[in-house]
């Protein structure tokens, strides 16, 4: 079994929301998919869909206890951690960017911090979807990052988001066998 996890924070409040872009691209992966329908699990605080092997989840936890959720869901579905994805934001790279890396994350993202204590290790596959768009210079001006993450996306800033959000379900995908070319 694979988990790919698309962090967020749930509700309304929240969509659009730079730190909500890894429920936004599990969104978009299961949407390349037919009857594509997350369902509530409450047991395991997500919102899940299962296609094959692959398990798509976003955790309705907030941000910051993302860690609880996925921990029963790797728990229950026996998944190795290399065979867990976690799709989250990242100030460390720019907004029309992203990486996948084993073991590799941002140093300062709550909602990463509480999946490692849970997990006890940062050993798992990471989706780093870049959101980095602020100004350079003048730092003591600069919108502090807890705020930033929890605005949303201008006009440009999304249409660079859905482009990133489509390579990354084109190669993402592919890697797990859920989309082809």
């Amino acid at each position: 079994m694979k988990l790919v996890v698309g962090l967020g924070n749930p509700g309304g409040k929240y969509v659009g929301t730079r730190h909500n872009v890894g429920f936004l691209v599990v969104e978009e992966l299961a949407a390349t998919l037919q009857n594509s329908k997350f369902k509530i699990n409450e047991k395991y605080m997500s919102l899940v869909f299962q296609v094959d092997d692959v398990l798509l989840a976003k955790p309705q936890t907030f941000m910051n206890r993302s860690g609880v959720a996925v921990g029963k869901l790797v728990r229950f579905y026996k998944v190795s951690k290399s065979n867990l994805y976690v799709v989250h934001d990242d100030l460390d790279i720019p907004l029309g960017k992203y990486k996948i890396q084993f073991g590799k994350g941002p140093k300062v993202h709550q909602g990463l911090q509480s999946i490692y204590r849970e997990l006890g290790s940062e050993g798992f596959w990471h989706i780093r979807i870049g959101i980095e768009h602020r100004a350079k210079g003048m730092e003591e001006q600069r919108t502090t990052g807890e705020a930033y993450v929890l605005q949303r996306f201008t006009e440009e800033e999304q249409a660079l988001i859905q482009q990133v959000t489509d390579q990354v379900v084109l190669e993402f995908g592919g890697i797990l066998g859920l989309v082809s070319e």
